[in-house]
């Protein structure tokens, strides 16, 4: 019987595969089928003044694509204006990230929500603060992992060393293969090769230029992805 989880973890091969993109695609498909859900972006850098205060591009994203109802703060709790590890404009400004705070915010969607669709920053490995990055915080939550490959050269070495990483720590419910404009050469190519080297399930192939929409047709919801199904 395979576990039902409420929360999963999206995290990517790099910073600019498609994270965000693909966890709305999630949302979407989730809502689509009848699920209450939230996306959670705990911590975002590069985030911009607005007569609201900071805002992040991408929790905003997962904002639009949650059940209605939430405030922002509540999607994205620590947001930083400088455009670089959200560890490092943390400590920047002698505030650093608190985990405490995380987990709570955390708790308060979880308590209004059927799913929460928590997606990192970077990769699996970014740090978050001292010695504990996210994948110590995801592994101690036990949380499954959903892992977005940017199909692009050199993408197959990243994903690889990420797979090893993940399933030393928790579950890989699945992988994503985001088929990125300058990865157009070969695509087909690498991603056989993936295919036959990671053992979890592919949750899709999502085509270039299709939007929110077209990503969602493209993907299946992970095994286990809340259980009011």
């Amino acid at each position: 019987m395979k576990a039902v989880s409420n929360t999963f973890f999206v995290t990517g091969t790099d910073t600019g595969v498609g994270k965000t993109y693909v966890t709305s695609a999630l949302l979407r498909c989730a809502r689509t089928a009848g699920i209450k859900a939230c996306g959670y972006k705990p911590v975002a850098s590069g985030s911009e003044m607005t007569a609201d205060g900071l805002r992040n591009e991408d929790a905003l994203a997962l904002w639009s694509e949650s059940a209605p109802g939430l405030r922002y703060a509540q999607i994205n709790p620590l947001t930083y204006a400088p455009p670089i590890a959200p560890h490092v404009a943390a400590a920047q400004i002698g505030q650093p990230i608190d985990l405490a705070l995380l987990d709570r915010a955390h708790a308060e969607l979880l308590a209004q929500h059927d799913l929460v669709i928590t997606e990192g920053a970077g990769g699996w490995r970014v740090p978050l603060v001292g010695d504990v990055g996210f994948d110590d915080w995801v592994s101690a939550h036990r949380w499954p992992v959903v892992l977005v490959v940017g199909v692009r050269l050199g993408c197959i070495n990243h994903a690889l060393l990420s797979v090893e990483s993940i399933m030393r720590r928790t579950r890989l419910a699945g992988w994503v293969a985001n088929r990125l404009p300058e990865g157009a050469d070969a695509w087909q190519d690498t991603l056989d090769t993936l295919r036959a080297r990671i053992e979890a399930p592919l949750l899709g192939v999502v085509p270039p230029g299709g939007g929110i929409e077209g990503a969602a047709a493209a993907l299946r919801l992970p095994v286990g992805m809340a259980a009011t199904v």
